[in-house]
Protein backbone atom coordinates (compact mmCIF):
# COMPACT_ATOMS: atom_id res chain seq x y z
CA UNK A 1 0.00 0.00 0.00
CA UNK A 2 1.41 3.66 -0.29
CA UNK A 3 0.10 6.82 0.37
CA UNK A 4 -0.91 10.30 -2.09
CA UNK A 5 1.33 12.70 -1.69
CA UNK A 6 1.13 14.55 -4.91
CA UNK A 7 -3.23 14.29 -5.45
CA UNK A 8 -4.10 14.73 -9.08
CA UNK A 9 -7.57 16.29 -9.89
CA UNK A 10 -9.34 15.07 -12.96
CA UNK A 11 -11.42 17.38 -15.12
CA UNK A 12 -15.28 16.75 -15.10
CA UNK A 13 -16.74 16.63 -18.41
CA UNK A 14 -19.53 19.32 -19.10
CA UNK A 15 -23.14 18.31 -18.39
CA UNK A 16 -26.67 18.68 -18.83
CA UNK A 17 -28.92 17.42 -15.87
CA UNK A 18 -32.26 18.08 -15.47
CA UNK A 19 -35.93 16.43 -16.93
CA UNK A 20 -35.88 16.91 -21.00
CA UNK A 21 -32.30 17.04 -20.67
CA UNK A 22 -31.79 14.31 -22.70
CA UNK A 23 -33.95 15.94 -25.63
CA UNK A 24 -30.96 18.23 -26.12
CA UNK A 25 -28.60 15.49 -27.09
CA UNK A 26 -29.32 15.16 -30.96
CA UNK A 27 -28.45 18.80 -30.91
CA UNK A 28 -25.85 19.07 -29.27
CA UNK A 29 -24.25 16.16 -31.17
CA UNK A 30 -24.60 18.20 -34.77
CA UNK A 31 -23.27 21.55 -32.83
CA UNK A 32 -20.29 19.43 -32.09
CA UNK A 33 -20.19 19.26 -36.47
CA UNK A 34 -20.57 14.97 -35.87
CA UNK A 35 -22.37 13.75 -39.08
CA UNK A 36 -22.61 9.58 -38.03
CA UNK A 37 -22.82 8.71 -34.69
CA UNK A 38 -22.61 5.18 -33.36
CA UNK A 39 -25.25 4.40 -30.32
CA UNK A 40 -23.87 1.69 -27.84
CA UNK A 41 -26.28 0.19 -25.64
CA UNK A 42 -27.40 -3.10 -23.90
CA UNK A 43 -30.85 -2.17 -25.95
CA UNK A 44 -32.80 -0.91 -22.85
CA UNK A 45 -35.73 -3.37 -24.08
CA UNK A 46 -39.52 -2.28 -23.68
CA UNK A 47 -38.12 1.70 -22.54
CA UNK A 48 -38.53 3.05 -26.12
CA UNK A 49 -35.23 4.70 -25.32
CA UNK A 50 -33.17 4.05 -28.37
CA UNK A 51 -35.75 5.10 -30.82
CA UNK A 52 -37.28 7.98 -29.41
CA UNK A 53 -33.15 8.91 -29.13
CA UNK A 54 -32.32 7.66 -32.53
CA UNK A 55 -35.52 10.39 -34.02
CA UNK A 56 -33.73 13.36 -31.84
CA UNK A 57 -30.46 12.74 -33.68
CA UNK A 58 -32.04 12.33 -36.90
CA UNK A 59 -33.82 15.56 -36.66
CA UNK A 60 -31.07 17.32 -35.80
CA UNK A 61 -28.97 16.01 -38.96
CA UNK A 62 -27.47 13.07 -37.85
CA UNK A 63 -27.07 9.51 -38.74
CA UNK A 64 -27.30 6.93 -36.88
CA UNK A 65 -26.02 3.41 -36.28
CA UNK A 66 -26.58 1.15 -33.30
CA UNK A 67 -24.57 -1.24 -31.69
CA UNK A 68 -27.07 -3.16 -28.90
CA UNK A 69 -25.05 -6.16 -27.46
CA UNK A 70 -23.73 -4.83 -24.38
CA UNK A 71 -23.74 -7.10 -21.77
CA UNK A 72 -23.53 -6.33 -17.96
CA UNK A 73 -19.76 -6.13 -16.97
CA UNK A 74 -18.89 -5.56 -20.49
CA UNK A 75 -16.35 -7.91 -21.74
CA UNK A 76 -13.61 -7.10 -23.52
CA UNK A 77 -15.31 -8.79 -26.95
CA UNK A 78 -18.21 -6.08 -26.01
CA UNK A 79 -15.88 -3.26 -26.92
CA UNK A 80 -14.03 -4.73 -29.73
CA UNK A 81 -17.36 -4.99 -31.52
CA UNK A 82 -18.63 -1.94 -30.47
CA UNK A 83 -15.06 -0.28 -32.28
CA UNK A 84 -15.51 -2.62 -35.31
CA UNK A 85 -19.28 -1.28 -35.93
CA UNK A 86 -17.52 2.52 -35.11
CA UNK A 87 -15.34 1.65 -37.89
CA UNK A 88 -16.87 -0.27 -40.45
CA UNK A 89 -20.08 2.11 -40.16
CA UNK A 90 -17.26 5.36 -40.81
CA UNK A 91 -18.92 7.27 -37.84
CA UNK A 92 -17.18 10.20 -36.81
CA UNK A 93 -18.56 10.34 -33.04
CA UNK A 94 -20.09 8.01 -30.39
CA UNK A 95 -23.14 7.91 -28.14
CA UNK A 96 -23.66 5.41 -25.21
CA UNK A 97 -27.06 5.32 -23.79
CA UNK A 98 -27.40 3.20 -20.44
CA UNK A 99 -25.60 2.50 -17.42
CA UNK A 100 -22.12 2.21 -16.90
CA UNK A 101 -22.01 -0.96 -18.51
CA UNK A 102 -22.40 1.10 -22.23
CA UNK A 103 -20.54 3.96 -20.69
CA UNK A 104 -17.48 1.60 -20.28
CA UNK A 105 -18.18 -0.36 -23.27
CA UNK A 106 -17.55 2.98 -25.21
CA UNK A 107 -15.24 4.51 -23.25
CA UNK A 108 -13.39 1.71 -24.54
CA UNK A 109 -14.08 1.55 -28.02
CA UNK A 110 -13.37 4.94 -28.05
CA UNK A 111 -9.65 4.57 -27.02
CA UNK A 112 -9.42 1.70 -29.02
CA UNK A 113 -10.39 3.58 -31.88
CA UNK A 114 -7.71 6.39 -31.29
CA UNK A 115 -4.91 3.86 -30.95
CA UNK A 116 -6.04 1.91 -34.85
CA UNK A 117 -7.65 -0.93 -33.11
CA UNK A 118 -5.67 -2.11 -30.66
CA UNK A 119 -6.81 -4.94 -28.20
CA UNK A 120 -8.61 -3.20 -25.16
CA UNK A 121 -6.81 -5.19 -23.12
CA UNK A 122 -4.00 -3.37 -23.77
CA UNK A 123 -4.94 0.02 -21.59
CA UNK A 124 -5.47 -1.59 -18.07
CA UNK A 125 -3.86 0.81 -16.01
CA UNK A 126 -3.42 4.62 -15.12
CA UNK A 127 -3.42 6.97 -17.91
CA UNK A 128 -2.66 3.99 -20.71
CA UNK A 129 -3.47 6.18 -23.83
CA UNK A 130 -1.08 7.30 -25.64
CA UNK A 131 -2.96 9.75 -27.60
CA UNK A 132 -6.41 11.72 -26.11
CA UNK A 133 -7.07 12.47 -29.97
CA UNK A 134 -10.61 10.40 -29.06
CA UNK A 135 -13.68 10.78 -30.87
CA UNK A 136 -16.60 12.76 -29.46
CA UNK A 137 -18.32 10.98 -26.60
CA UNK A 138 -21.63 11.99 -25.41
CA UNK A 139 -23.16 9.96 -22.71
CA UNK A 140 -26.58 10.04 -21.88
CA UNK A 141 -27.44 8.04 -18.49
CA UNK A 142 -30.64 6.27 -17.25
CA UNK A 143 -29.19 4.87 -13.98
CA UNK A 144 -28.55 6.09 -10.45
CA UNK A 145 -25.71 4.49 -9.67
CA UNK A 146 -22.69 4.05 -12.19
CA UNK A 147 -21.42 7.93 -12.42
CA UNK A 148 -19.16 6.43 -15.73
CA UNK A 149 -20.85 9.41 -17.56
CA UNK A 150 -18.63 11.71 -15.88
CA UNK A 151 -15.68 10.07 -14.63
CA UNK A 152 -12.17 9.03 -16.13
CA UNK A 153 -12.74 5.08 -15.27
CA UNK A 154 -13.92 2.37 -16.72
CA UNK A 155 -14.18 -1.23 -16.16
CA UNK A 156 -14.30 -4.13 -18.66
CA UNK A 157 -13.80 -8.11 -17.98
CA UNK A 158 -11.19 -9.70 -20.30
CA UNK A 159 -12.46 -13.33 -21.04
CA UNK A 160 -9.70 -13.29 -23.82
CA UNK A 161 -6.45 -13.49 -22.71
CA UNK A 162 -4.09 -15.59 -20.60
CA UNK A 163 -4.99 -13.69 -17.39
CA UNK A 164 -8.60 -14.27 -17.87
CA UNK A 165 -11.60 -14.46 -16.75
CA UNK A 166 -9.96 -10.65 -15.36
CA UNK A 167 -12.17 -7.47 -14.76
CA UNK A 168 -9.83 -4.66 -14.82
CA UNK A 169 -10.16 -1.09 -14.16
CA UNK A 170 -8.47 2.01 -16.61
CA UNK A 171 -8.37 5.06 -14.97
CA UNK A 172 -7.19 7.43 -18.11
CA UNK A 173 -7.79 11.53 -19.22
CA UNK A 174 -8.64 9.82 -22.65
CA UNK A 175 -11.99 8.45 -21.45
CA UNK A 176 -13.18 11.52 -20.32
CA UNK A 177 -16.38 12.23 -22.19
CA UNK A 178 -17.24 14.93 -24.04
CA UNK A 179 -21.21 15.68 -22.70
CA UNK A 180 -22.37 13.72 -19.36
CA UNK A 181 -25.85 14.13 -19.83
CA UNK A 182 -28.08 12.84 -16.51
CA UNK A 183 -32.36 13.19 -16.96
CA UNK A 184 -34.33 11.52 -13.73
CA UNK A 185 -37.08 10.43 -16.31
CA UNK A 186 -34.81 8.24 -18.08
CA UNK A 187 -33.97 6.65 -15.00
CA UNK A 188 -37.92 6.04 -14.09
CA UNK A 189 -37.99 3.82 -16.29
CA UNK A 190 -35.60 1.14 -14.58
CA UNK A 191 -36.73 -1.94 -12.64
CA UNK A 192 -36.81 -1.58 -8.83
CA UNK A 193 -34.13 -4.08 -8.41
CA UNK A 194 -32.41 -1.91 -10.49
CA UNK A 195 -32.94 1.22 -8.99
CA UNK A 196 -32.03 -0.17 -5.56
CA UNK A 197 -28.65 -1.92 -6.81
CA UNK A 198 -27.05 1.04 -8.81
CA UNK A 199 -28.10 3.43 -5.10
CA UNK A 200 -25.64 0.79 -3.43
CA UNK A 201 -23.09 1.42 -6.42
CA UNK A 202 -23.81 5.15 -5.41
CA UNK A 203 -23.33 4.61 -1.26
CA UNK A 204 -19.95 2.60 -2.26
CA UNK A 205 -18.22 5.65 -4.33
CA UNK A 206 -19.45 7.95 -1.86
CA UNK A 207 -18.51 6.13 0.92
CA UNK A 208 -15.20 4.46 -0.30
CA UNK A 209 -14.24 8.62 -1.41
CA UNK A 210 -14.87 9.77 1.60
CA UNK A 211 -12.90 7.21 3.90
CA UNK A 212 -10.19 6.79 1.64
CA UNK A 213 -6.21 7.45 1.64
CA UNK A 214 -6.25 9.90 -1.10
CA UNK A 215 -8.39 12.72 1.01
CA UNK A 216 -8.99 15.26 -1.65
CA UNK A 217 -10.77 18.30 -0.20
CA UNK A 218 -12.65 18.95 -2.52
CA UNK A 219 -13.83 16.20 -3.02
CA UNK A 220 -14.34 14.72 0.55
CA UNK A 221 -17.58 17.26 1.48
CA UNK A 222 -19.29 16.13 -1.56
CA UNK A 223 -18.68 12.51 -0.84
CA UNK A 224 -20.78 12.93 2.39
CA UNK A 225 -23.04 14.73 0.56
CA UNK A 226 -24.20 12.04 -1.81
CA UNK A 227 -24.48 9.32 1.37
CA UNK A 228 -26.65 11.66 2.74
CA UNK A 229 -28.89 11.81 -0.53
CA UNK A 230 -28.62 8.58 -0.59
CA UNK A 231 -29.67 7.66 2.72
CA UNK A 232 -32.46 9.65 2.36
CA UNK A 233 -34.03 9.32 -1.37
CA UNK A 234 -32.91 5.35 -2.04
CA UNK A 235 -35.96 3.67 -0.34
CA UNK A 236 -38.63 6.07 -2.13
CA UNK A 237 -36.94 5.81 -5.31
CA UNK A 238 -36.46 1.99 -5.09
CA UNK A 239 -40.10 1.27 -4.05
CA UNK A 240 -41.86 4.65 -5.86
CA UNK A 241 -39.81 5.02 -9.51
CA UNK A 242 -42.41 7.32 -10.83
CA UNK A 243 -41.99 9.89 -7.51
CA UNK A 244 -40.12 11.95 -9.92
CA UNK A 245 -38.48 14.17 -6.49
CA UNK A 246 -36.92 10.99 -5.01
CA UNK A 247 -35.35 10.25 -8.84
CA UNK A 248 -33.82 13.54 -9.16
CA UNK A 249 -32.19 13.47 -5.78
CA UNK A 250 -30.75 10.13 -6.59
CA UNK A 251 -29.62 11.68 -9.98
CA UNK A 252 -27.74 14.50 -8.34
CA UNK A 253 -26.66 11.82 -5.64
CA UNK A 254 -24.94 9.58 -8.00
CA UNK A 255 -23.69 12.40 -10.05
CA UNK A 256 -21.92 13.81 -7.08
CA UNK A 257 -20.80 10.43 -5.65
CA UNK A 258 -18.95 10.01 -9.06
CA UNK A 259 -17.13 13.68 -9.00
CA UNK A 260 -16.02 12.93 -5.99
CA UNK A 261 -14.17 9.65 -6.64
CA UNK A 262 -13.09 10.84 -10.07
CA UNK A 263 -10.03 12.71 -7.82
CA UNK A 264 -10.67 11.08 -4.23
CA UNK A 265 -10.62 7.51 -5.69
CA UNK A 266 -12.50 4.53 -4.71
CA UNK A 267 -11.20 0.91 -2.40
CA UNK A 268 -11.41 -2.50 -1.42
CA UNK A 269 -15.24 -2.53 -1.46
CA UNK A 270 -15.01 -1.57 -5.53
CA UNK A 271 -12.15 -4.45 -5.98
CA UNK A 272 -14.29 -6.94 -3.78
CA UNK A 273 -16.86 -7.01 -6.35
CA UNK A 274 -14.98 -6.56 -9.59
CA UNK A 275 -13.45 -9.93 -8.72
CA UNK A 276 -16.71 -11.93 -8.24
CA UNK A 277 -18.29 -10.29 -11.02
CA UNK A 278 -14.89 -11.59 -13.16
CA UNK A 279 -15.67 -15.06 -11.63
CA UNK A 280 -19.95 -15.16 -12.24
CA UNK A 281 -20.75 -11.78 -14.15
CA UNK A 282 -23.22 -10.86 -11.18
CA UNK A 283 -24.68 -7.11 -11.21
CA UNK A 284 -21.77 -4.72 -9.64
CA UNK A 285 -24.26 -2.89 -7.69
CA UNK A 286 -25.74 -5.87 -6.08
CA UNK A 287 -22.66 -7.53 -5.05
CA UNK A 288 -21.71 -3.74 -3.39
CA UNK A 289 -24.75 -4.38 -1.32
CA UNK A 290 -24.05 -7.23 -0.06
CA UNK A 291 -20.17 -5.56 0.72
CA UNK A 292 -21.17 -2.59 1.81
CA UNK A 293 -21.55 -3.88 5.32
CA UNK A 294 -18.16 -6.11 5.61
CA UNK A 295 -15.68 -3.19 3.66
CA UNK A 296 -17.17 -0.99 6.00
CA UNK A 297 -16.14 -3.34 9.27
CA UNK A 298 -13.10 -3.67 7.95
CA UNK A 299 -11.80 -0.43 7.23
CA UNK A 300 -13.52 0.90 10.54
CA UNK A 301 -10.72 0.87 12.85
CA UNK A 302 -8.38 2.53 10.09
CA UNK A 303 -10.62 5.85 9.64
CA UNK A 304 -13.04 5.16 13.19
CA UNK A 305 -13.84 9.72 12.59
CA UNK A 306 -14.89 9.12 8.67
CA UNK A 307 -17.69 6.71 10.00
CA UNK A 308 -18.80 8.54 12.72
CA UNK A 309 -18.99 11.58 10.53
CA UNK A 310 -21.24 9.01 8.20
CA UNK A 311 -23.38 7.56 10.81
CA UNK A 312 -24.92 11.27 10.95
CA UNK A 313 -24.91 11.49 6.86
CA UNK A 314 -27.17 8.45 7.04
CA UNK A 315 -29.37 9.66 9.54
CA UNK A 316 -28.57 8.60 12.93
CA UNK A 317 -28.62 10.44 15.97
CA UNK A 318 -24.83 10.39 17.36
CA UNK A 319 -25.51 12.51 20.40
CA UNK A 320 -24.22 11.34 23.42
CA UNK A 321 -22.31 8.35 21.46
CA UNK A 322 -18.52 8.17 21.20
CA UNK A 323 -16.45 8.01 18.20
CA UNK A 324 -16.48 4.03 17.89
CA UNK A 325 -20.19 4.19 18.92
CA UNK A 326 -21.02 5.73 16.14
CA UNK A 327 -18.99 4.20 13.70
CA UNK A 328 -20.49 0.98 14.91
CA UNK A 329 -24.32 2.61 14.12
CA UNK A 330 -22.82 3.75 10.51
CA UNK A 331 -22.77 -0.19 10.17
CA UNK A 332 -26.37 -0.70 11.67
CA UNK A 333 -27.54 2.01 9.60
CA UNK A 334 -26.24 0.42 6.00
CA UNK A 335 -27.32 -2.84 7.07
CA UNK A 336 -30.79 -1.72 7.66
CA UNK A 337 -31.20 0.53 4.13
CA UNK A 338 -29.60 -2.29 2.02
CA UNK A 339 -31.97 -4.73 3.48
CA UNK A 340 -34.86 -2.00 3.58
CA UNK A 341 -34.23 -2.22 -0.48
CA UNK A 342 -34.38 -5.63 -0.96
CA UNK A 343 -30.65 -6.78 -1.19
CA UNK A 344 -29.90 -10.68 0.06
CA UNK A 345 -27.72 -11.07 2.97
CA UNK A 346 -25.07 -12.94 1.13
CA UNK A 347 -23.82 -14.06 -2.18
CA UNK A 348 -25.09 -17.62 -1.39
CA UNK A 349 -28.84 -16.00 -0.92
CA UNK A 350 -28.55 -14.24 -4.53
CA UNK A 351 -31.84 -15.11 -6.44
CA UNK A 352 -33.00 -14.66 -10.39
CA UNK A 353 -33.31 -10.30 -11.50
CA UNK A 354 -34.09 -8.83 -14.36
CA UNK A 355 -31.81 -8.86 -17.17
CA UNK A 356 -29.66 -11.25 -15.33
CA UNK A 357 -26.69 -12.32 -17.41
CA UNK A 358 -25.69 -14.71 -14.75
CA UNK A 359 -25.04 -18.48 -16.05
CA UNK A 360 -25.59 -17.06 -19.94
CA UNK A 361 -22.67 -16.35 -22.55
CA UNK A 362 -19.05 -17.38 -21.72
CA UNK A 363 -20.99 -18.38 -18.28
CA UNK A 364 -22.99 -20.64 -18.91
CA UNK A 365 -22.53 -23.53 -16.62
CA UNK A 366 -21.98 -21.50 -14.24
CA UNK A 367 -24.45 -20.48 -11.27
CA UNK A 368 -26.96 -18.31 -12.60
CA UNK A 369 -28.55 -17.32 -8.68
CA UNK A 370 -26.95 -18.19 -5.81
CA UNK A 371 -23.00 -18.14 -5.76
CA UNK A 372 -20.91 -20.54 -3.55
CA UNK A 373 -16.99 -20.57 -3.98
CA UNK A 374 -14.64 -23.13 -2.49
CA UNK A 375 -11.52 -22.51 -0.96
CA UNK A 376 -9.82 -22.53 -3.97
CA UNK A 377 -12.06 -19.92 -6.00
CA UNK A 378 -12.03 -17.80 -3.00
CA UNK A 379 -7.72 -17.28 -2.75
CA UNK A 380 -8.26 -16.71 -6.57
CA UNK A 381 -10.72 -13.77 -5.82
CA UNK A 382 -8.70 -12.55 -2.92
CA UNK A 383 -5.49 -12.53 -5.37
CA UNK A 384 -7.58 -10.58 -7.75
CA UNK A 385 -8.77 -8.47 -5.26
CA UNK A 386 -4.92 -7.69 -4.40
CA UNK A 387 -4.09 -6.48 -8.12
CA UNK A 388 -7.32 -4.35 -8.32
CA UNK A 389 -6.63 -0.91 -9.12
CA UNK A 390 -8.73 0.33 -6.56
CA UNK A 391 -7.01 -1.13 -3.61
CA UNK A 392 -4.48 1.56 -3.23
CA UNK A 393 -7.17 3.91 -2.16
CA UNK A 394 -8.21 1.82 1.10
CA UNK A 395 -7.63 3.03 4.39
CA UNK A 396 -6.75 0.10 5.69
CA UNK A 397 -4.43 -2.15 4.45
CA UNK A 398 -5.33 -5.64 3.08
CA UNK A 399 -3.84 -9.36 2.76
CA UNK A 400 -4.75 -12.15 0.71
CA UNK A 401 -5.55 -13.85 3.94
CA UNK A 402 -7.68 -10.85 4.71
CA UNK A 403 -9.59 -10.27 1.38
CA UNK A 404 -10.42 -13.46 1.17
CA UNK A 405 -12.07 -13.73 4.52
CA UNK A 406 -14.02 -10.51 3.61
CA UNK A 407 -15.32 -12.61 0.86
CA UNK A 408 -16.31 -15.60 2.52
CA UNK A 409 -18.13 -13.58 5.08
CA UNK A 410 -19.78 -12.08 2.06
CA UNK A 411 -20.80 -15.10 0.56
CA UNK A 412 -22.21 -17.69 4.04
CA UNK A 413 -22.78 -15.08 6.74
CA UNK A 414 -25.74 -12.97 7.42
CA UNK A 415 -25.57 -9.14 8.03
CA UNK A 416 -24.94 -8.51 10.99
CA UNK A 417 -22.72 -5.86 12.92
CA UNK A 418 -19.63 -7.52 13.88
CA UNK A 419 -16.99 -4.62 15.19
CA UNK A 420 -17.34 -5.73 19.34
CA UNK A 421 -15.76 -8.72 21.05
CA UNK A 422 -12.72 -9.22 19.24
CA UNK A 423 -14.64 -10.82 16.10
CA UNK A 424 -12.89 -8.08 13.39
CA UNK A 425 -9.64 -8.60 14.87
CA UNK A 426 -9.61 -12.48 14.65
CA UNK A 427 -10.67 -13.01 11.45
CA UNK A 428 -9.79 -9.58 9.69
CA UNK A 429 -5.31 -9.77 10.38
CA UNK A 430 -4.37 -9.37 13.83
CA UNK A 431 -4.62 -13.45 14.55
CA UNK A 432 -5.50 -14.93 11.38
CA UNK A 433 -4.15 -18.13 12.78
CA UNK A 434 -7.19 -18.31 14.92
CA UNK A 435 -9.80 -18.60 12.41
CA UNK A 436 -13.17 -17.22 12.36
CA UNK A 437 -15.19 -16.95 15.65
CA UNK A 438 -19.15 -16.02 15.10
CA UNK A 439 -21.92 -17.50 16.70
CA UNK A 440 -21.99 -20.70 14.46
CA UNK A 441 -19.52 -23.43 14.26
CA UNK A 442 -17.45 -24.25 11.14
CA UNK A 443 -19.95 -27.71 10.85
CA UNK A 444 -23.29 -25.27 11.26
CA UNK A 445 -22.12 -22.74 8.81
CA UNK A 446 -23.67 -23.37 5.31
CA UNK A 447 -21.59 -23.65 2.18
CA UNK A 448 -17.74 -24.91 1.47
CA UNK A 449 -16.01 -25.12 5.01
Amino acid sequence: MFEFPIKEFFKQPRSLLGAGAYENAGPEAAAMGLKHVLFVTSGLSGTGIIDECKTNFENAGVSVTVYDKVESNPKDYNVMDAYKAFSEGECDGFVSIGGGSSHDTTKGARVVAAHDGRNVNEFQALNASETLDNPAHIAINTTVGTGSETTPAYVITDLSSPNAPHKWVGFDRAAITTLAINDPILCMTQPPEYVAYTGFDTLAHASECYVGRVQHLSTTPIALAAIRLTQENLREATYNPKNYKAMEQMVWAQYTAAQAFSTGLLGILHSLSHAVCAYYDIHHGLNNGVGLPRVWTYNQPAAPEKYADIAEAMGVDTKGMNVPQAADAAIEAVIRLVKDCGCPESWSQVGEYPKTRMGKGHYEGKTNAAIQSDDDELQKMAEHMMGDLCTPGNPRDLTVDGAKEVLRDCMYDGMAVKTGNGYRQNIWGVAPEMGRRTQQTASERPGPQ
